[in-house]
C-alpha cells in the first residue's frame, strides 16, 4: 500500500522560476521515519500514469520518488529551451529533496533518455546530497551520435515538445517530411515554426549552447557512483559504454570508479520492454527484474559497501547480454581485457557493388594493387535506413538483403564461418576513399548473414567528410584526392554461428536517419542544390581498408 502524494510542489529554481515537482512518500516516510529518495526530472509530463506504478515498486523497498516537469513543460513555470537549464535546475530539486522532513538526506538520480542527459548536468554541478544516478539510454554530446550533426528524424521530437504538453505527431507524414529541403525548414514543412529546431542544425554551436549541453568532456568533474543502462539496439547507445568508460578512468574520486556499472541488453531505446525486438526473437531470459538489479546496487552504495572492499558488491561491473547466444553474462570491464581486436580487410575485383558482387572480407592483408571499388552517390535516391518513421526508436535487428541489391551499396562479404565466433565490444571501420565532390558522406554497417538469407543488422554509423578531422570546422576535401577516414560503427555484442558469414557494408547514405548530404559543401540547414558524386573505396597495399572486430575467444 503506497503512502503520501505530494502533488505540484513548488520548487523554486536559484533565479525564483517555479518548478512543479510530485512526490510519492513510502508509509515509513508518514510515520516519521525519514527515507531515502529518487528524483527524476521528465520534458514528457510528470501526470503520467508509469509513475504511480513506478512509486509503487520503489515506495515497497522503502524510497520516495520525486518527479518533476522541467522548466517551461507541463506544470512548471519559465521557459523550455532543452538541456541548457537541466544542471541549476536539478540541483536546486535534489537539495529541495534533502531539505525536507521526510528525507534522509541521501538522493538519488534517476533519468532515460533526455531524463539521463539531464541527469548528467546535474552531476556535473555536484550537489552536495546527490549520492548515486542510474542513467538509461544517455544521448551523448553534440556530433557523437550523428557525425553530421543532427539526424532530419528528430524534428519529430521537437515536434513532441513543442509548448507545455505533449504535442500530436503521429498523424504527420514523417517520410514526406524527411525529404523535404532546406533541412532548416523540416519544422514548417511539419506543419509548425521551431526556433530549437532551427538552431540545433547551427554549426559550430554557440558557446553558451555548447557549453550548456556537453558532458562527456567533464567526467572528471563528476564525484558519483553510476549504473550506465542500455541495448544493442538502443538508437543512443554509443554514450552509454563510453560514459561507463570515461567514469571509470576519470571520475572525481576512488569510490566513484569503484561505483560504476554497465547493464547491456538486447533492447532499443525502450529498455526491458520486451523479448522480441523486429524480427528477432531474444529468448525468455531477455526481460529482467530491472528495480530489483537497480536497488540492490543502491543498497550497495548507500549502505556504505562500496566504502568497504570485504563487501562484496551484489553485481559485477559489467553485465552484458549475448546476442545470438542470449545469454547473460558478468565481465569485469568494457572493452573485455580477452578481446584479440582483428583486422577484417577488404579485398575486391573492383566490382564489389550490391551483395551479388565479388566483395570479400578477410584476415589476409592486401598484396599489391587491387582496382577500386566505385559506385555514383545520387542525394535525389538515398538508400533507405531501415526504421519506424517517428524518432523514439531509429531502425532495429532489421533485414537489409533488400536494400544490399542496390549497385550503391558495397557489400563484402566472409566465407561461411567455420566455427562460431563471437563479436562483443567497439567496431571500428578504417577506410581509404576519395569522391569527385568537395564534401560526402560515407556510411558503414555490420551485417550478420543468416544461412537463410536474413541479413541482421547489427551496428552502424557514418562520417561526414568535411567533419573528417573534427566538428569545430568544416574542412571540404580535395576531388579525387584519397583519404584516410575512421568510422565508429559503436558496440555490439553478437555470436556469428558457424556456417554465418560476417558482412560490411559501405555507402554514402543512411536515409532518413542521416540527412543527405548534397555533395556541394554548402551549410547543412540551407542548402538545397544536389549534385551526384563518384565515391572510390581503395583496398590495396598501400590503402588497406580494413574492418576491426573485437573477437573474443571462445
Amino acid at each position: 500500500m503506497g503512502g503520501t502524494r505530494i502533488y505540484n510542489a513548488p520548487v523554486a529554481a536559484r533565479d525564483g522560476v517555479t518548478l512543479a515537482t510530485d512526490a510519492y512518500l513510502p508509509p515509513a516516510a508518514g510515520d516519521g521515519t525519514p527515507v531515502r529518495t529518487i528524483v527524476g526530472r521528465t520534458p514528457y509530463n510528470k501526470n503520467n500514469a508509469a509513475y504511480p506504478k513506478l512509486a509503487a515498486s520503489w515506495n515497497g523497498r522503502g524510497y520516495a520518488l520525486v518527479v518533476g516537469d522541467v522548466r517551461g513543460r507541463g506544470d512548471s513555470d519559465g521557459e523550455f529551451t532543452p538541456y541548457v537549464n537541466e544542471g541549476g535546475d536539478g540541483y536546486d530539486t535534489i537539495e529541495w529533496v534533502a531539505d525536507q522532513p521526510w528525507s534522509n538526506g541521501d538522493v538519488v538520480l534517476m533519468g532515460a533518455s533526455y531524463g539521463a542527459r539531464a541527469g548528467w548536468l546535474t552531476a556535473l554541478t555536484r550537489p552536495p546530497h546527490l549520492r548515486a544516478f542510474i542513467a538509461s539510454v544517455s544521448p551523448s554530446d553534440p556530433f557523437v551520435e550523428f557525425p553530421n550533426g543532427q539526424s532530419p528524424m528528430m524534428v519529430s521530437w521537437y515536434r513532441l515538445v513543442m509548448g507545455r504538453m505533449l504535442q500530436h505527431a503521429d498523424d504527420i507524414d514523417w517520410m514526406t517530411v524527411y525529404d523535404h529541403l532546406p533541412l532548416g525548414t523540416l519544422d514548417e514543412a511539419a506543419g509548425f515554426s521551431s526556433p530549437h529546431w532551427k538552431e540545433s542544425l547551427v554549426f559550430p554551436p554557440s558557446e553558451s549552447r555548447d557549453e550548456r549541453m556537453r558532458y562527456q568532456h567533464r567526467y572528471s568533474d563528476v564525484d558519483t557512483p553510476v549504473m550506465h543502462i542500455s541495448g544493442w539496439y538502443d538508437d543512443e547507445q554509443i554514450g552509454t559504454p563510453l560514459n561507463y568508460r570515461g567514469m571509470v578512468s576519470q571520475a572525481r574520486s576512488e569510490k566513484a570508479r569503484r561505483g560504476q556499472r554497465l547493464l547491456m541488453g538486447p533492447w532499443g531505446h525502450a529498455v526491458n520492454a520486451g523479448s522480441k525486438l523486429g524480427e528477432v526473437e531474444f529468448g525468455p531470459d531477455a526481460v529482467i527484474d530491472l528495480d530489483g538489479h537497480q536497488a540492490a546496487w543502491l543498497d550497495w552504495v548507500l549502505g556504505g559497501g562500496i566504502d568497504d572492499e570485504a563487501v562484496e558488491a551484489p553485481s559485477a561491473p559489467v553485465r552484458i547480454f549475448v546476442m545470438g547466444e542470449n545469454a547473460w553474462r558478468d565481465e569485469q570491464e568494457w572493452p573485455l581485457a580477452r578481446t584479440r581486436f582483428t583486422d577484417f580487410f577488404l579485398h575486391t575485383d573492383g566490382a564489389a557493388n550490391s551483395r551479388l558482387g565479388s566483395g570479400r572480407l578477410d584476415t589476409a592483408k592486401p598484396v599489391g594493387d587491387q582496382p577500386p571499388d566505385t559506385f555514383v552517390y545520387d542525394p535525389a535516391r538515398p538508400v533507405p535506413f531501415i526504421t519506424a518513421p517517428r524518432s523514439s526508436q531509429l531502425g532495429g535487428p532489421d533485414d537489409y538483403s533488400a536494400v544490399e541489391l542496390r549497385g550503391d551499396v558495397l557489400c563484402y562479404t566472409s566465407a561461411p564461418l567455420e566455427q562460431d565466433t563471437e563479436i562483443t565490444g567497439p567496431v571500428q571501420l578504417v577506410l581509404h576513399a576519395s569522391s569527385s565532390a568537395v564534401d560526402t558522406d560515407f556510411t558503414a554497417m555490420l551485417v550478420d548473414v543468416h544461412p537463410t538469407g536474413f541479413c541482421q543488422r547489427l551496428c552502424d554509423s557514418m562520417i561526414r567528410a568535411r567533419y573528417r578531422s573534427g566538428h569545430d570546422e568544416a574542412r571540404l576535401m580535395e576531388p579525387g584526392k584519397v583519404y584516410e577516414l575512421t568510422i565508429d560503427l559503436w558496440n555490439t555484442s553478437q555470436v556469428f554461428f558457424a556456417g554465418h558469414r560476417i558482412r560490411l557494408d559501405i555507402s554514402s547514405s543512411a536515409f532518413p536517419k542521416y540527412d543527405r548530404n548534397l555533395n556541394t559543401g554548402e551549410p547543412i540547414a540551407t542548402g538545397t542544390r544536389m549534385v551526384q558524386a563518384e565515391n572510390s573505396v581503395r583496398h590495396d597495399s598501400a590503402h588497406p581498408s580494413r574492418l576491426v572486430l573485437p573477437v573474443i575467444p571462445r
